[in-house]
């Protein structure tokens, strides 16, 4: 039976977002020279690439001098990035947007048949050479968004983070009940619903879940369900992560991490990330609809309305939207 094993997230979120706030803490003290350094650098970024704004188009402008940082989180589960996520973060406004992009998305590559497993957006990172950047390439083609920066973790990290804020309040939708003896190692799933502590396996239980055994419930949508309870679960998770266990969840997760983030890059986001909450994440899922193509079953990227996604995380109208208003402006 095809596994499912899909890696919790809430590593990387918090990682990608609040680690650095600890580190700023630790430099401001300790290495204010190196603080005032960053921050120097990067208003001086920022002014010489204001020089070409001319060049742009409205959504290109709006990428280019936004305070936006965009990190690709990934999950994986071997060779194959089994959860895939980009993260948007404006250091302005301190909001978040948690993009989840479902591993079955269709990502044509020449070279392999045209309908099978390889055309799927999570069998890129441990098929091709350049691994993390080819990925990083075929995120930025199907969302329209540039990458900023990555992060990745392994299984060990989920463990180690939910062990580290003591479990995750969380309320289970429905019974879930699964059983495969054939998995390696075999997988028995069996968690009741309602408000719970999630903690260690079973925080990896609840989010590789997506079909009940015979006679038990599962998500009508498929892996799209299964991605909505995850961004839930995050939102519990960091809400939780950003008190008191934080400088615990980020030496437990640390080992277990691999990211492109500089002591630099970190340390310039950093007094951005101060004042960050959970709520302030708003988490979607890439627009689109599941279809069988060659007897697989493939999720399509709806082009159309990633566009407007886009431009409602830039803040910006579409042409016919823009239109309008300035008629009714001067009507």
């Amino acid at each position: 039976m095809k596994q499912f094993f899909k890696i919790f997230i809430l590593s990387l979120v918090i990682f990608s977002l609040v680690t650095s706030v600890s580190i700023f803490t630790y430099v401001k003290y300790y290495s204010p020279d190196e603080m005032e350094q960053a921050e120097t650098n990067e208003n001086e970024d920022k002014d010489k690439n204001e020089e070409d704004m001319e060049f742009y188009t409205p959504l290109e402008k709006a990428m280019h001098s936004s305070d936006k940082i965009n990190i690709l989180l990934v999950g994986l589960e071997g060779p194959r990035s089994d959860t895939i996520m980009l993260l948007s973060f404006d250091k302005k406004t301190k909001k978040a947007n948690l993009i989840s992009i479902p591993r079955d998305t269709y990502y044509y590559r020449e070279g392999y048949a045209k309908y099978s497993e390889n055309q799927k957006i999570n069998a890129v990172y441990g098929m091709e050479e350049d691994g993390i950047n080819a990925l990083i390439k075929a995120v930025e083609e199907v969302t329209g968004m540039p990458v900023d920066n990555y992060a990745t973790i392994k299984y060990e990290g989920l463990r180690a983070a939910v062990e580290a804020i003591g479990g995750v309040e969380f309320d289970v939708p429905f019974h879930m009940k699964y059983t495969d003896p054939y998995d390696k190692p075999p997988l028995y799933i069996d968690i009741k619903p309602g408000k719970q502590s999630i903690k260690g396996d079973k925080a990896l239980e609840l989010l590789r879940f997506r079909k009940g055994d015979p006679g038990y419930p599962g998500y009508p949508n498929g892996d799209l369900g299964r991605v909505q309870t995850q961004q839930e679960f995050i939102k519990a998770a960091v809400k939780k992560a950003m008190g008191l266990k934080l400088p615990a969840v980020i030496s437990a997760v640390y080992p277990h991490i691999q990211t492109d983030l500089t002591l630099t890059e970190l340390l310039g986001l950093a007094t951005d990330v101060i004042g960050f909450s959970a709520e302030k994440i708003s988490t979607e899922t890439l627009p689109g609809t599941d279809k069988y193509l060659g007897n697989l079953s493939f999720f399509l990227a709806d082009g159309e309305e990633i566009t407007k996604l886009v431009y409602e995380i830039y803040d910006l109208k579409l042409s016919a939207e823009a239109e309008q208003d300035n008629e009714a402006e001067a009507d």
